[in-house]
């Protein structure tokens, strides 16, 4: 399975990729995990060992639901999505830097990225898997955990819509200057990933490249129960 994965992972057009998330901010990966792969990832939210914490979105404002954070040594599965998304989006990112004149540049090994993050305090993983009911939402946010920001991160649908849940879908805003904010709703299926901006991103103006800030939520889940897994390329202090 891990092997069939890791292809998965380096097969996807990286241009048409990069096209998408030049134009729009995000872009589906069709199918990255099987079925039963999510659902070996799903079923790991009721062990509470494999996780460093736990968050009830309720009690701080951020919707409702919940989620968990995953330990160190992540599960293979997860370690290895982590590090081969991050291998392709690696280039991505940095062009995206210097189109919106950021100094950080990000090296092609995750390893080495995360020493850096280390380095700098943030030395707490940061993949999770979150969990939603009937009437759960996740409210737009930011991940952001510190100095060291990756500037792209992805989320697998693990859950079936329309079968396993209704509702929850996957939601995307952005803010130009002097506009009001777009929203777009992302289809995913089963085994989807969605790649996005983790908070600004270039868009290409008149006067050359300005700097677009995004957000990302999950919408009411109307019955049923809903996983995710998100996967953050940069660790949280």
């Amino acid at each position: 399975m891990e092997t069939r994965i890791g292809a998965r992972i380096e097969a996807p057009d990286l241009d048409a990729m990069a096209a998408a998330l030049d134009r729009d901010g995000w872009a589906v990966l069709p199918r990255l995990l099987s079925d039963a792969a999510c659902d070996d990832i799903a079923a790991l939210y009721a062990d509470e060992t494999g996780f460093r914490s736990q968050v009830l979105m309720a009690r701080h404002g951020f919707g409702r639901g919940e989620y968990r954070y995953f330990s160190y040594p992540l599960p293979p599965l997860v370690a290895m999505l982590r590090s081969g998304l991050y291998l392709s989006l690696a280039p991505i990112a940095n062009r995206w830097h210097e189109r919106m004149g950021m100094a950080a540049r990000f090296p092609a090994d995750h390893a080495e990225y995360l020493a850096r993050c280390h380095e700098a305090g943030q030395r707490r993983p940061t993949p999770l898997l979150l969990q939603y009911g009937p009437g759960d939402y996740n409210c737009l946010h930011q991940d952001l955990y510190g100095e060291h920001v990756f500037p792209l991160q992805a989320a697998v649908l693990l859950s079936a819509p329309g079968s396993d849940f209704d509702g929850g879908e996957f939601v995307l805003t952005e803010q130009r200057p002097r506009m009001q904010s777009r929203a777009a709703v992302v289809p995913l299926a089963k085994g989807d990933a969605v790649v996005f901006a983790v908070n600004a991103r270039p868009v290409k103006g008149a006067r050359g490249d300005y700097r677009v800030a995004m957000r990302h939520g999950v919408s009411e889940i109307r019955s049923g129960r809903r996983h995710t897994l998100g996967v953050i390329f940069h660790d949280a202090t």
